[in-house]
């Protein structure tokens, strides 16, 4: 046996965790550019609370709030400009998946030069960034847990990571109070995105020990509570009776959030696998929710490729109580079903006509998702996997 496992990142769970960020963000600066979306950290009232914090403790602070679902590459840049403009010493990031991985560019971006994309393509590399500061308000993405930043370049539709130690986050305040503001369908595709992370890291060619025995917890913590902390979501937000009490749902919101965290970090050594990689491309043409994508496709690639190794995807099929890995794909796509999730590619407004464009950008964006794919993968079967998808 023969492996290795790294990953300096200072996780900091906890409610109300928040509640100290400016202690975190001392050490790295007395001048930060906070980084999030429009609307939802400043409705929460989360936004405020944190620059109170900084203001309390003499951080100052510029805003940048351009960052949309599915975040550019462009956009990255703009926020790294204005970083440099103003002499920011460091990036503190608020809000979900898409606002943490824009935050990665811009803290790489702030201090290296050149075209982003000759980094994400690996035609450049650098390990350098400003310090990076996360509170995730999603509890799926993972993003808090690696040093991967998920960006599209707007001119081509290739949407890949950027992918350093240096965009690894310095301090992660995963505080699962922040999540309850989620809306039930935000919550339903984090959570089955948090889990397909889990899975592909178990089921990888580069799964090792460590890798496996977080992924395994993490899968058994989303299969008892994911969809009843949805059902329980969904239904207050529909004023009909809850579903947890207060003990289980404060259980669940901790398990569900922690699951997550343990997916980025997970995927960060083992990485992930065929399902993410024909995601991506779905979600650069059509700008779609990355969870409401691995939803349509993660079922249909574990059906193919459980056979390659049956012990692993066996092991997972029965933390759902399921008998064997050929199982594990209608486990999922029950979990998709329950969290009313999307079922198939037409209802996500592809045709049959985007397959081949689909095909060709696997093969620019996610050949290192092959590669790690424990079934021999071809461009046929790739394409016959996405008619499956209609």
């Amino acid at each position: 046996m023969e492996f290795s496992y790294f990953l300096p990142v200072n996780i900091q769970f906890g409610w109300n965790k928040v509640d100290s960020v400016a202690d975190f963000v001392k050490p790295y600066g007395k001048k930060v550019l906070i980084v999030t979306g429009r609307t939802s950290a400043k409705k929460s009232g989360l936004y405020d609370r944190v620059v109170t914090k900084l203001d309390n403790a003499q951080i100052n602070h510029v805003l940048f709030d351009e960052v949309d679902a599915n975040p550019l590459t462009t956009t990255a840049i703009k926020g790294s400009e204005l970083a440099k403009a103003n002499g920011c010493e460091a990036i503190v990031a608020i809000g979900g998946g898409s606002i943490m991985d824009c935050a990665k560019g811009i803290a790489f971006m702030a201090v290296n030069d050149g075209d982003i994309n000759d980094y994400i393509f690996n035609r450049k590399t650098s390990d350098n960034a400003l310090p990076l500061i996360v509170i995730p308000t999603t509890c799926g993405t993972g993003s808090e847990g690696n040093g991967f930043g998920v960006l599209t370049n707007p001119e081509t539709g290739d949407k890949k990571s950027l992918r350093c130690n240096a965009i690894v986050p310095k301090v992660s305040i995963v505080d699962p109070a922040v999540m309850g503001t989620m809306p039930s369908h935000v919550l339903a595709s984090v959570g089955f995105d948090a889990l397909c992370h889990n899975v592909e890291a178990y089921t990888a060619k580069t799964a090792q020990p460590f890798t496996d025995a977080l992924s395994y917890c993490a899968v058994t913590l989303l299969a008892q509570y994911l969809v009843p902390l949805y059902k329980h979501v969904k239904a207050v937000a529909n004023g009909k009776p809850i579903v947890l009490n207060e003990k289980q749902l404060t259980k669940a919101w901790e398990s569900v959030t922690l699951a997550s965290t343990i997916g980025g970090m997970v995927i960060n050594t083992a990485g992930v696998t065929l399902a993410h990689g024909m995601e991506h491309p779905a979600s650069g043409l059509k700008d779609i929710t990355h969870g409401v994508g691995l939803a349509v496709i993660e079922p249909v690639v574990v059906e193919y490729t459980w056979s390659a190794n049956p012990d692993k995807f066996g092991a997972l099929a029965r933390i759902f109580n399921h008998g064997d890995g050929s199982e594990l794909g209608e486990a999922l796509r029950s979990i998709v079903h329950d969290l009313d999730l999307t079922t198939n590619l037409t209802e996500l407004g592809f045709t049959k006509k985007d397959i081949p464009w689909l095909v060709d950008n696997v093969y620019i964006v996610a050949t290192g998702n092959i590669a790690n794919t424990v079934a021999e993968v071809s461009r046929k079967d790739i394409e016959v996997l996405y008619k499956k998808m209609f």
